[in-house]
């Protein structure tokens, strides 16, 4: 069996097999997307809605927008925004990134090691948008997804050895080309930068060993689990809002 073949195996049944977050969070992007459309449709915004929907209607549905953060205390678009896209160009690259990068990390690492970078990343991905334009409205998991394109680049490098370095290489790939894209469109380098930066981080210091992995099994689960329920009523807080405003 020749090397090519089986890499071609490899990524393939990464991409298929065990990958119920990574799903989940495509899922989640396209349900509030086609909300989202909807919405505008009804507002007679027609195409508009769904290639290049105006701020306004972009902030209705969860946006990053700081002043609202810091002023009115709308602490959930640090959570939503990652969930809130700029067009179907937008959402369909950043889920197609998402679909290759992370079903290799959910199989890796479990669901909980993943989540957990996922959330860390969305966070200081925004934060550092607020050093850099913190009157934008910004959109997109890109800075998540980053964070997990980051956390692989250096984890794997710590991993080593052949499948180590050839899944680190892969990773390098995919940041070459989300970067090339977010020039073409541009993205929020930013958020980028800062996820990346954050999900490298944690790749560094997570355990690469299945002994110390275990011993952090229940630490990761737990905090896992407390960045669903805020993921969870970050989007609540979305419909809410406007009864509220």
């Amino acid at each position: 069996m020749s090397g090519s073949y089986r890499r071609q195996q490899f990524f393939l049944k990464s991409s298929l097999q065990g990958n119920t977050l990574v799903q989940t969070l495509i899922y989640a992007n396209l349900i509030l997307f086609t909300l989202m459309v909807l919405h505008g449709t009804i507002l007679g915004l027609g195409m508009q809605a769904i290639m290049n929907p105006p701020p306004r209607l972009l902030v209705h549905w969860g946006a990053q927008y700081w002043p609202l953060v810091l002023d009115h205390s709308e602490w959930w678009r640090c959570i939503t925004y990652a969930f809130t896209h700029g067009g179907l160009i937008h959402v369909g690259f950043n889920m197609v990134v998402l679909y290759q990068v992370g079903p290799l990390l959910e199989a890796e690492l479990g669901w909980h090691r993943l989540f957990t970078v996922y959330t860390f990343a969305t966070i200081i991905a925004t934060v550092a948008g607020l050093f850099w334009h913190p009157v934008t409205v910004v959109v997109g998991a890109s800075g998540a997804i980053f964070g997990l394109i980051g956390f692989s680049i250096s984890y794997y490098h710590r991993v080593g050895g052949g499948i180590g370095l050839q899944r680190r290489n892969f990773m390098l790939q995919w940041a070459l080309m989300a970067f090339v894209f977010g020039i073409i469109v541009g993205a929020d380098n930013a958020a980028h930068l800062g996820g990346a930066i954050a999900g490298a981080a944690l790749g560094w210091f997570m355990p690469i060993n299945i002994r110390d992995q275990r011993k952090t099994e229940k630490l990761f689960k737990t905090i896992a689990i407390v960045c669903v329920l805020i993921t969870v009523v970050s989007i609540a807080f979305i419909p809410a809002s406007w009864l509220i405003n």
